[in-house]
Parts: C-alpha cells; sequence; structure tokens
C-alpha cells in the first residue's frame, strides 16, 4: 500500500503539530473584564444603625460602608459594596465620566460644524436671490 505524498504530507504535518505545546492567543479585555468596566452613578459612604442596644452605633457612632448610588428611569437604587471593589468601582466611574466628557466635546464639535453648513447654505441662497 503506497501513500499519496500529499497525505504523507498532511499525516506528519499533523503529528508534528500535535507535539507543539498549546499556546492560547493573548485576550483583548472583554466589556465585562475590570478594565473596560463602566459605571454610572456616584460612590458613597452608608451610614447607619443596626438597632442593637448595646452596639457602638446606638451611641452615635453609626456603621459605616461604601455604596454605588444612581438613578434609573427616576428611581434611585442603592448596591452595597466590598470594600475591595471600591477602587474598581472608582476607577470604573472616572472611565465613564471620560467617555461622557469625550461624547459631549464630539456632539459640541457636531453642532458648530452644523452651524457652519447652515450658514454657508444661507449665504449661498442670499447670492443666487441677487
Amino acid at each position: 500500500m503506497s501513500l499519496d505524498p500529499g497525505a504523507l504530507y498532511l499525516l506528519v504535518y499533523t503529528l508534528t503539530d500535535m507535539k507543539t505545546p498549546f499556546r492560547s492567543k493573548p485576550t483583548k479585555p472583554t466589556p465585562s473584564s475590570p478594565a473596560n468596566l463602566l459605571l454610572r452613578g456616584s460612590l458613597i459612604t452608608l451610614r447607619r444603625r443596626c438597632g442593637k442596644p448595646s452596639c457602638r452605633c446606638a451611641c452615635g457612632q453609626p456603621h459605616c460602608s461604601p455604596a454605588l448610588s444612581l438613578s434609573t428611569r427616576g428611581k434611585t437604587s442603592i448596591l452595597t459594596l466590598t470594600p475591595g471593589l471600591v477602587p474598581e468601582v472608582r476607577a470604573a466611574l472616572q472611565r465613564y465620566r471620560r467617555q461622557q466628557q469625550g461624547l459631549e466635546r464630539q456632539a459640541e464639535a457636531g453642532l458648530r460644524q452644523l452651524a457652519r453648513r447652515l450658514q454657508q447654505a444661507r449665504q449661498l441662497t442670499r447670492r443666487s436671490a441677487l
């Protein structure tokens, strides 16, 4: 039985390829990864009393915990955070604000461009009317 030279090459190439260690490609950060997370809202500190009469909060030192406050469709929501999440949430809020500022700058530039185009069109119609 003789093998076709092309089939032999494929067999050798496949066996050689199987011996090389598998290396995954470096992945791009996904939208859900902490590096790309965008959050809207405000980082706040919740201060509350637990209700136990012997607790320190009963004497005026309330319990404090970080939280994210946001308004959706006119309703305010508060998400209580763990202290370890605060830096990540703070960075995500900053990223959101930077993105929002960039979008505002683009919108203002677009409005200026539209106003110039309208002004030029009006000038052309005035000139042609004379």
